[in-house]
């Protein structure tokens, strides 16, 4: 059997050290390496809701009914609650904003999902994988919205 001495095994386990640490940093490096890559070559779209909105005519003519119907209900509420007291007052007018909130879900659902399944056509056309709100993206990003609202328009 081989007997080392002192000084060699010490040697040797230096030398397994550094290799081991050295196959870390080497795996470390090239999984990093992959990791920048993919980012670069992912396509990421952003879009501005909020302009998609505001230039959607569907979105303006929607609003007008909502305006519409809250107008009628303060109308409808001061009628009713002349005659009322406090606490009657107080719940029906929360009846009636409970009437105003459903309305407004009605309103903007099938808008909402109108401007998901453009977003969705025009990240396809573009080749993009993910697509987020231009508030939530710091830096980068292919912005859609114009495409997303000619879209919409059409």
């Amino acid at each position: 059997m081989v007997k080392l001495q002192k000084k060699q095994v010490k040697i040797i386990s230096v030398l397994i050290a550094i290799v081991f640490v050295g196959s870390v940093v080497v795996l470390a490096l090239t999984q990093s390496g992959t990791g920048i890559a993919n980012a670069a070559s992912s396509n990421v779209g952003v879009v501005d809701y909020n302009q998609v909105m505001s230039q959607n005519p569907k979105a303006q003519d929607a609003e007008k009914e909502f305006n519409t119907a809250y107008e009628e209900a303060q109308k409808e509420f001061a009628s009713k609650t002349a005659n009322m007291n406090d606490q009657e007052k107080q719940d029906y007018a929360m009846q009636t904003q409970q009437r105003l909130m459903q309305k407004r879900q009605e309103l903007t659902e099938p808008l909402q999902k109108s401007v998901e399944e453009s977003v969705k056509k025009v990240a396809e056309q573009k080749g993009l994988s993910v697509v987020l709100e231009k508030g939530a993206v710091v830096y980068g990003g292919q912005d859609i919205t114009q495409d997303v609202i000619k879209q919409i328009s059409k």
